[in-house]
């Protein structure tokens, strides 16, 4: 900042950096009002600031411009499916680093969370599939987990590393892919998500060890507590319970209110988005000039204070990171707006989350940081860069929270840090509509135990009122995106529906015995993944179901070309001219064969595939009278994506109860001992 800004200087400072406001207008040591006394004198705008402000305004903007515009370069050109937080994404499938950087640092209001589950997400589906064979990247072992449970297995583990990075929370991210992203859940997958998670604790408690000798730079010497709000003498009655419950109802309806202004720009960006590559560069570069001009403004709107006499570091501070930014302040004062705004979102947090600060932060201050940070997140999130919603969340509550305590805290014995943790919690729990993992999350981010009960009522209360209005944010965004997604709950009319009613037509189906172009017509005609596999005489007395074939498989025996020339079965010897590669799961990535690069004569057209061996003899079948609702939980509980729907029939040939099985598993058990 400027010397003149201190209000002395001689005439050789004054040389240096001479202002063009008068002598009698410019501010004096002693003035801590607002910077609008300032602005607002009859004077041109550019004549009322510095050269150097002006200096750092265009430095502020261009970097920021040029991190957003390779972000969105990369996202576009190279990785489209890495824009947005990514977790709608895993969560779907479940039922990018330098990007992510970049618009991180670039000052947009958007968080890191989303991008690291997206990220951990992805690496755990390279290694379910097998590694890659395009960078190298394969080893022998990693085909044990090349099968659809296990990917799924490892996706979820890599969700919940995701957020354990993010925050530092081990055991909140063990429940954060256990409560909002996998669909279906066994206690082997517990257990390994315990141990991922564990392992990125020690990961990170073995870098910042290393950071403690302060070889790090600006990555700091923090620990495992992100904010440490610990305070021995918190205590709390039932007095401040009123306002505790005041907070979630309005944290409730400001998370509802902010999930529904998301979704309609969201769709007004896929509109845009549509037109072309390039309009999706020029909306994220549009939005990084609105964000820098506006935070680069909006300090002018908040008074300058005088600084603390107890802080714990030097106050103003000047060309450096620090809580006490000065920005056009007088010498011994510092703009608490600005202390906010040009700061790391992480270090904003701290400072509203941070204790014995009651009197560092004005009301208004705080009102216009909450404002600002309701709409630009809602803004930031959604242009072609990698962003995440949690970090922008949990900054907004915090500064609604805090505001509230300003408004309150004379009657409750809660300090505003307090607030702030609790207003982070109930906007979360309005917004994304999760409980025990965001519970678990906070605590480990504040280390503070004794705020228990009163995080546990504000999520629960925030939750309820947000539920009244609209869906949480990431199923709103999923069905914004068209992903299929089948929901936890089962709606009554389902429980008047059976499978049959929701079946349509016509049924695609293949004989056991198939005529090449047959098959070749289904493939190309339909989008299914699997197909029903029925004899028919003369190979059975009446049509029966075989089994059921997948798609992939079809097409490997295409390509394969595993045909005879008359309709005839070929048994075990089929399997002579295939490697278990050749049926293995090609991945998730868009690389799978595809009917389309199958190259076949007439001659070969005419011929015939046995797919007896091929199929699948003991697929999952329901009778055509289930209930819907059953049907539903079928899918959800055991991870389905097919079922075959039979006529109900009248003979049964045995029935089969879990006491059947558990006296199975006593026998085999006692021969192997």
């Amino acid at each position: 900042m400027s010397k003149n800004a201190d209000g002395g200087g001689g005439e050789d400072e004054e040389s240096v950096t001479q202002p063009l406001l008068p002598l009698s207008l410019r501010r004096s040591a002693s003035n801590a009002t607002s910077q609008l006394a300032i602005v607002g004198s009859n004077l041109c705008p550019i004549e009322s600031l510095d050269y150097e402000y002006w200096a750092a305004f265009i430095v502020f903007t261009a970097s920021n411009f040029a991190l957003t515009l390779f972000s969105s370069l990369i996202t576009v050109f190279i990785s489209p499916e890495a824009a947005g937080s990514g977790i709608p994404e895993v969560k779907a499938y479940l039922n990018g680093i330098v990007g992510s950087i970049c618009a991180v640092s670039s000052s947009l209001l958007i968080g890191k969370a989303g991008p690291m589950v997206h990220t951990g997400a992805c690496v755990a589906a390279l290694m379910g599939q097998g590694g890659s064979k395009k960078y190298g990247l394969t080893w022998r072992w990693l085909l044990h987990f090349k099968n659809d449970r296990d990917r799924r297995d490892l996706v979820t583990c890599g969700s919940a590393a995701g957020i354990a990075a993010a925050f530092r929370a081990p055991v909140g991210g063990v429940l954060f892919a256990f409560e909002e992203m996998a669909s279906w859940w066994r206690s082997a997958l517990l257990w390994r998500a315990f141990f991922t998670t564990a392992v990125v604790a020690i990961v990170l408690r073995a870098f910042i060890d290393f950071c403690y000798s302060g070889k790090c730079g600006l990555f700091g010497t923090g620990g495992l507590i992100m904010f440490d709000v610990t305070s021995a003498n918190i205590s709390y009655h039932l007095g401040d319970v009123p306002t505790v419950l005041l907070l979630g109802v309005i944290g409730g309806i400001l998370g509802s209110f902010y999930n529904f202004l998301l979704e309609k720009v969201l769709r007004i960006y896929n509109l845009i988005n549509e037109k072309g590559t390039i309009y999706k560069i020029l909306i994220a570069c549009s939005i990084s000039i609105f964000t820098s001009c506006l935070l680069f403004g909006l300090p002018w709107l908040a008074s300058c204070q005088a600084c603390p006499t107890d802080a714990s570091e030097p106050c103003p501070t000047i060309g450096r990171s620090g809580n006490y930014k000065k920005f056009q302040c007088p010498a011994g004062h510092y703009n608490d707006l600005a202390s906010l705004i040009f700061n790391t979102n992480d270090d904003a947090i701290r400072n509203l989350f941070s204790k014995n600060t009651d009197s560092e932060f004005h009301m208004s201050s705080i009102l216009i940081f909450f404002v600002t940070c309701f709409f630009l997140s809602i803004f930031s999130y959604g242009i072609a860069v990698p962003s995440g919603l949690f970090v922008p969340v949990i900054l907004t509550g915090a500064s609604y929270g805090r505001f509230i305590g300003m408004l309150f805290g004379s009657r409750s014995n809660l300090n505003h840090g307090l607030f702030a943790v609790l207003g982070s919690a109930s906007l979360l729990g309005g917004s994304m509509r999760m409980t025990v993992s965001l519970c678990v999350i906070i605590l480990e981010l504040t280390n503070n135990l004794l705020l228990l009960p009163l995080i546990m009522v504000v999520l629960l209360i925030s939750k309820t009122v947000a539920d009244a209005f609209n869906g949480n944010i990431y199923d709103l965004i999923m069905r914004l995106k068209g992903f299929p997604y089948l929901e936890t709950h089962v709606e009554p009319y389902m429980r008047q529906l059976t499978v049959s009613d929701v079946v349509t037509g016509p049924l695609q189906l293949f004989h056991g015995i198939e005529k090449v172009s047959n098959i070749v017509h289904v493939l190309r005609t339909t989008r299914h993944n699997g197909f029903p596999v029925v004899d028919e005489p003369p190979l059975s007395e009446t049509p029966i179901l075989f089994g059921s074939i997948l798609r992939a498989h079809l097409i490997t025996l295409l390509k394969k070309k595993a045909f005879v020339p008359n309709p005839m079965t070929t048994g075990i010897e089929a399997f002579d001219q295939f490697t278990a590669g050749d049926f293995e799961k090609k991945g998730c990535l868009g690389n799978s064969d595809k009917i389309e690069d199958v190259d076949l004569s007439e001659e070969e057209m005419e011929m015939f595939v046995d797919l007896h061996p091929f199929t699948n003899a003991s697929p999952y079948t329901v009778v055509d009278t289930m209930s819907l609702a059953k049907a539903l939980i079928l899918f959800r509980d055991v991870g389905l994506r097919h079922l075959l729907v039979i006529p109900k029939i009248s003979n049964v040939s045995k029935f089969l109860s879990s006491i059947c099985l558990v006296s199975v598993d006593h026998q085999l058990v006692g021969k192997i001992i």
